[in-house]
């Protein structure tokens, strides 16, 4: 699906989840056809030597056709890690200045922003798919 050319089409909802270091950007866009995908791309800050700094970027579409079967994955997935590991993030530990107690006290959970839709649409469940 490479060879497609999307990077005019236009945004119909986003939202910004922001974690740390890292962005993920959650973007409904349109095809030609007049169809919806999906578009999750991270984004993650870099600082240079000089104080200055940069993003890199990764992105993927994600197609209807694949919704259940991506949304069934990530759930396992994440299940099975938070099953294994727990919620905690391991490399906090590492830091000088963790205190367990601490970490235990607060639950930092990520900050969403939302955009409103840029035109109307349907809430789509992906149970309804």
């Amino acid at each position: 699906m490479a060879d497609r050319d999307y990077k005019d089409q236009e945004d119909i909802f986003s939202k910004v989840v922001r974690a740390g270091r890292r962005t993920y950007f959650f973007d409904v866009r349109s095809t030609k056809a007049d169809d919806y995908y999906l578009t999750i791309t991270e984004s993650k800050k870099f600082t240079n030597d000089d104080g200055s700094f940069h993003f890199k970027k990764h992105k993927i579409y994600l197609y209807k056709e694949d919704f259940a079967e991506f949304e069934g994955t990530l759930a396992e997935m994440t299940q099975f890690i938070i099953k294994e590991k727990g919620g905690e993030v391991i490399s906090d530990r590492h830091q000088a200045d963790y205190d367990p107690a601490v970490h235990a006290a607060k639950e930092t959970p990520l900050t969403t922003d939302i955009e409103e839709p840029k035109k109307s649409f349907t809430d789509v469940s992906f149970d309804d798919i």
